[in-house]
């Protein structure tokens, strides 16, 4: 990444609790305009990360850069950043207009100015008509971009989100989803946002860093996270991944009591070892009559139907393990007519496995999220 183009440099930066290591030797370049998400499983990292690119905690190891500038002595309050938490912070004996202005206030901008940043923000957000009321008259909704305005008005370089959406309700939640990332792309400015959720990060990141024990697993968009993991926790992590063991062979891998899967690209790893395969649900058929030479087909026993509304979820019972298949429910016939109990075929190409050797365990942590 050019360095014009980069407005966070985390460069192999650790951070340690005590004897606890949260954060792990992990290097991030993170773009001008960009909105780019930290996910991962809670104790991961991922707010601590986020914690000291706001300076509310120093790496003990490392540096981190904004705007091109290293910031290990900067404080909070001179670092153009701004933070949204899951608690929006609202005051609640001011107004939405107040709330927003509050920051700018302090700094002693000139009330003119003051009048008209709002405004702008407040219509940015969708809440002129509320400008007046007070926190506890909004909806959680509205709350959030109040408090997602009340950061915006000081133009930082780059905003943080610690999973500012994990207060609301499924529905609530996903309409806001839609609505944050387009608010980033009206006013350009850098998103970093932190969140354990999948669907989230697939819905809203330009890029997506998974993190597991403090350490970075893999970076990039969300298409290539979900379609192309690096590594096993990756693709169990983001998303559902049916799990095959089997053993290296001369072209590919043996199922355990199952069938011979030829890889495109041969494992590296020697014959005779052990490894794991992961494919995605939605990549299986089930009785499909287009398998093709090159498919691979596994036998198995349906043994749990679920209705999911858009999608059927089937489990079958087959010689290598359980393995679950996503359908659309897009009037396949062939789907819409099996019962728990029957007898099916399971084929996939090759192309849609990924293949694993052993990884590393990674120890629970509780020292950050």
């Amino acid at each position: 990444m050019a360095e014009a183009e980069r407005v966070v440099h985390i460069d192999r930066v650790t951070k340690r609790f005590g004897a606890m290591t949260a954060v792990d030797d992990i290097t991030l370049e993170i773009a001008q305009g960009e909105f780019f998400s930290i996910l991962g499983p809670s104790g991961c990292g991922k707010t601590t990360t986020l914690r000291m690119l706001a300076g509310f905690e120093r790496p003990d190891a490392g540096e981190i850069w904004l705007d091109g500038q290293p910031v290990a002595n900067v404080p909070p309050y001179r670092r153009n950043v701004n933070t949204v938490f899951q608690s929006y912070a609202l005051f609640e004996h001011l107004n939405v207009s107040d709330n927003i202005a509050y920051g700018l206030r302090r700094r002693r901008v000139p009330k003119a100015d003051i009048q008209r940043r709002v405004g702008d923000v407040l219509e940015l957000v969708r809440l002129s008509s509320r400008s007046k009321a007070l926190p506890r008259e909004l909806s959680g909704g509205q709350q959030q971009r109040v408090a997602l305005a009340r950061a915006l008005v000081n133009v930082p370089s780059v905003l943080l989100l610690d999973e500012p959406l994990g207060a609301l309700d499924l529905e609530l939640r996903r309409k806001m989803q839609i609505e944050l990332k387009q608010i980033q792309r009206e006013v350009g400015v850098t998103f970093v946002f932190v969140t354990h959720d999948q669907e989230e990060a697939l819905t809203m990141s330009d890029r997506i860093a998974v993190m597991d024990g403090g350490v970075v697993k893999q970076v990039g968009t969300p298409t290539d996270v979900y379609e192309d993991p690096q590594s096993l926790f990756v693709a169990q992590f983001l998303g559902i991944s049916n799990v095959l063991n089997g053993t290296v062979t001369a072209d590919g891998v043996q199922l355990v009591a199952g069938a011979h899967v030829t890889l495109p690209s041969r494992s590296t790893l020697p014959v005779g070892s052990a490894v794991t395969l992961a494919i995605r649900p939605e990549k299986i058929d089930i009785d499909s009559s287009a398998v093709g030479s090159t498919g691979v087909e596994l036998q198995g026993k349906i043994s749990n139907i679920v209705y999911l509304g858009s999608v059927t979820q089937v489990t079958v019972a087959t010689g290598p393990g359980e393995v679950t298949v996503m359908d659309r429910n897009s009037g396949n016939a062939s789907i819409q007519s099996k019962r728990v109990g029957d007898d099916v075929t399971l084929s996939f190409a090759p192309n849609d496995v990924r293949c694993f050797g052993e990884e590393p365990s990674v120890a629970p942590s509780t020292a950050g999220a």
